[in-house]
């Protein structure tokens, strides 16, 4: 694994497509969502979003730990 390699998977970011798609609702609707409650644009959270947040959050240390795994092997840490 090189440089660019590692640092493009530590640095991977979530985006609001990620969770949209993972609840399965408009990006729209969770820009909405995010908006502070007493803007006239706030809409109610979609229903379980936070097991999708959960499974997304672990997927994310997985992808971290699958990371350190890779960099561990080339010998570059402990």
């Amino acid at each position: 694994m090189d440089f660019r390699k590692a640092t493009d998977e530590l640095c991977a970011t979530i985006t609001h497509e990620d969770v949209a798609k993972a609840l399965g609702v408009s990006v729209q609707s969770i820009r909405q969502a995010r908006l502070k409650d007493e803007t006239n644009g706030h809409r109610q959270p979609p229903e379980k979003w936070e097991s999708a947040l959960v499974e997304l959050a672990e997927k994310r240390v997985a992808d971290y730990k699958r990371l350190i795994a890779k960099l561990r092997s080339n010998g570059t840490t402990r």
